[in-house]
């Protein structure tokens, strides 16, 4: 059996490890790693949140999981980037990793409390650092999977309205993908220029491959750090995608960043409010229900064509 057939393992894999699935069976061409069925996760809103790299994925996941615990909703985050840094901003530090705390326990998940691997942050959010394997070693979606499968375990779960997944960099392979099969809206990331539009046109192809055999939909994308939002609509109204946000490049959110806080606990700037109404506003839109988009992704040559160089 060659490495690219084996089942990718971490250590111990008590917990059950997750299957590859041949070429074809999840979307066209793919090869993804399929998690066990009892890590499916019920009963809450799902959102995974991606982007091209650096663009604000866990500035804007952390501030829209503090917007959404303002409207009431019980709230876990979970972070997928072995820098495990998604949920600083609500805890106000960097937490241990649940691979780095298995691996401590030899992979014996019944010897652990949910105190050992959730952190309570701001607002009564829930957060959790999946982490992830050494470069190499691993794979990012056997993390994801095993992080949900030891959460239902402990029940963490049951009583959780929303679930958001902040994924690393705008990774779209197989392992990476893996919070897509639990998501029922994925939402995108991007600013107003050409690479990040870019990642976001191989993401939304990542998302119509999970789609066909997973319930997760497209939600929309957040226009971040822009002062403008001309070239996000334009790719847009070309491929059938939607701008459900726009987050404007203002300090105050650097500064939050920097801080280790939300905007929902920096002091009443006029940006700062401003901003926290467009995370709450965008909540609402995502509670409510947003229609399922199923954009059609340009091929490399358009997509310069549209927003490339004059």
């Amino acid at each position: 059996m060659s490495p690219r057939d084996d089942v990718p393992t971490l250590g111990r894999p008590t917990l059950g490890a997750p299957t590859l699935l041949k070429r074809g069976q999840d979307g066209e061409g793919s090869v993804q790693v399929h998690q066990d069925a009892s890590a499916k996760i019920e009963g809450a809103k799902v959102f995974s949140v991606y982007g091209k790299g650096g663009i604000g994925k866990s500035t804007t996941s952390s501030n829209l999981s503090a917007a959404f615990s303002t409207l009431g909703k019980r709230v876990l985050q979970i972070g997928c980037d072995p820098k495990h840094d998604s949920t600083i901003t609500l805890t106000g530090k960097l937490q241990e990793t649940v691979i780095d705390i298995l691996k401590e326990v030899d992979f014996h998940p019944e010897e652990l409390r949910p105190e050992d691997f959730v952190s309570e942050g701001w607002g009564g959010v829930q957060c959790v650092e999946a982490g992830g394997p050494p470069a190499g070693t691993g794979c990012g979606g056997y993390v994801v999977g095993q992080t949900v499968k030891l959460l239902k375990q402990h029940h963490m779960l049951d009583d959780t309205d929303v679930v958001i997944f902040d994924v690393l960099g705008d990774v779209v392979c197989g392992g990476f993908a893996a919070p897509l099969q639990h998501a029922d809206r994925a939402l995108i990331v991007t600013a107003n220029d050409f690479d990040s539009i870019y990642a976001m046109n191989r993401i939304i192809a990542a998302v119509g491959a999970k789609a066909v055999n997973y319930k997760v939909r497209l939600a929309g994308c957040v226009a971040n750090r822009s002062r403008e939002t001309d070239e996000v609509d334009r790719y847009c109204n070309t491929v059938g995608f939607k701008r459900i946000a726009h987050m404007p490049d203002v300090d105050a959110i650097r500064r939050s960043r920097l801080k280790k806080k939300t905007l929902f606990e920096m002091d009443d700037e006029e940006d700062i409010v401003r901003c926290r109404a467009e995370y709450v506003r965008l909540a609402e839109t995502l509670w409510a229900g947003t229609d399922p988009l199923a954009p059609a992704p340009l091929e490399d040559r358009d997509i310069f064509e549209l927003l490339g160089f004059d």
